[in-house]
């Protein structure tokens, strides 16, 4: 709870350290003395670049995928909007509990409380290209790595109450009592989902490694998404603080030379930026293979657009492509809103790595399952879901 308390504080803070070594111009100078007012604020640096320095964050609550019911509209309607918002408003103070002391009551532990609820955006989708607003279809060549990995997924929980049960999250696979003989196969790539195993730490999620900040982000109802931009001459630093304290830093290199060796690869991928206008260009390749963005791995590639529209504003747009997992490249837009640097000026860092106790218990606690199982005083353990944490949960929401 203590990290992801902290996590959701830092969600709004900035690091006060680098905000006091930089010069941050937001408001020109220019004839203060002789009126003893300040001029209109100015959008670029001392050094006559565009300044997008500043804490930025979506103030709106926009699907990612447009909901089918709106059809190819970009934007609902004010009635729609109102009615919406008067809908969400009702989940606010929601405690969607069941028996309590069941293991679904632990499953469903998360409510309102641990959320971030905003006001309804008129968009109705973030993705802006294609016109459907949805993710483009995937290659038959993704559409085969997603049925390789559902299939082994769906193996190790064959023996559950959630297959027995017929839940969704069994969709697709049969109740087996006897567990799988794929239970100690190697997942058929990097594994980076949840899978009803625990036998070494790769078995785990990267949220559940803390490994779960990635390029691109678009935030989280758990924490929400915030950017910090930096900027000094010839240089631009971006950090991230988004979900429950999965913060990460990225340097864009600005000096025109090219990106890494194809045979370097980096997590957040090779970052290289120029302006074209007042527009900051980011291209980003060299992606390694054990980050995933929705199927996307090595060959992901993104061409990022940041603008200053006016002094409290800021969009970002960025193209997504990758011919391996998607038949067409999509578009993904949002908006930011400028926070205040001095109501943010206390940071606690919010570091999922250090002091994570979740994935060392996840661990011991299959032993411990296990122990139980060879003592004859618990279950096989492969008869419980550690993986999916809906089994009979699906359809409260509804």
């Amino acid at each position: 709870m203590r990290v992801r308390i902290l996590g959701l504080i830092g969600a709004v803070v900035v690091v006060a350290v680098i905000a006091g070594l930089l010069h941050v111009t937001e408001v020109g100078l220019a004839g203060q003395a002789a009126t003893g007012a300040q001029s209109e604020p100015s959008l670029r640096t001392p050094w006559g670049e565009p300044d997008l320095q500043g804490i930025w964050t979506d103030e709106f609550d926009t699907p990612f995928e447009r909901p089918e019911r709106f059809g190819d509209r970009a934007l609902m309607t004010a009635e729609e909007q109102a009615a919406l918002d008067e809908q969400r408003a009702g989940l606010i103070s929601r405690d969607q509990r069941v028996e309590r002391g069941t293991e679904l009551d632990v499953a469903g532990a998360y409510n309102a409380v641990f959320l971030s609820f905003k006001r309804t955006s008129r968009r109705t989708s973030l993705i802006v290209d294609p016109a459907s607003g949805r993710v483009p279809a995937r290659t038959p060549e993704a559409q085969a790595r997603a049925a390789e990995d559902r299939e082994f997924r769906l193996a190790l929980l064959r023996s559950t109450d959630t297959c027995k049960n017929e839940s969704v999250a069994c969709r697709g696979g049969e109740y087996d009592p006897t567990p799988s003989p794929r239970r100690s196969e190697p997942a058929p790539r990097y594994n980076t989902g949840r899978m009803n195993r625990h036998d070494d730490p790769e078995d785990g999620s990267g949220g559940d490694r803390c490994l779960s900040g990635q390029l691109t982000a678009f935030g989280t109802a758990f924490g929400g998404s915030f950017r910090r931009i930096v900027q000094t001459p010839g240089g631009v630093s971006m950090f991230y603080d988004v979900g429950q304290g999965q913060g990460f830093q990225r340097n864009i290199v600005m000096n025109g030379s090219p990106h890494l060796p194809d045979t370097i690869r980096q997590w957040w991928g090779d970052s290289r930026g120029h302006w074209e206008g007042d527009t900051l260009v980011i291209d980003v390749t060299n992606f390694g293979s054990k980050s995933d963005f929705r199927g996307s791995r090595e060959n992901l590639h993104l061409v990022e657009r940041w603008t200053r529209t006016g002094p409290e504003t800021l969009d970002y747009e960025v193209r997504i492509d990758d011919p391996t997992v998607w038949v067409q490249p999509w578009t993904v837009k949002q908006e930011f809103r400028k926070q205040s640097d001095q109501e943010n000026r206390i940071y606690y860092e919010p570091r999922c790595h250090e002091g994570n106790y979740g994935l060392p218990a996840l661990l011991i606690g299959r032993r411990l399952d296990e122990q139980k199982y060879e003592e004859g005083t618990g279950p096989e353990p492969f008869s419980l879901d550690t993986a999916t944490c809906v089994n009979g949960l699906e359809g409260l929401d509804d």
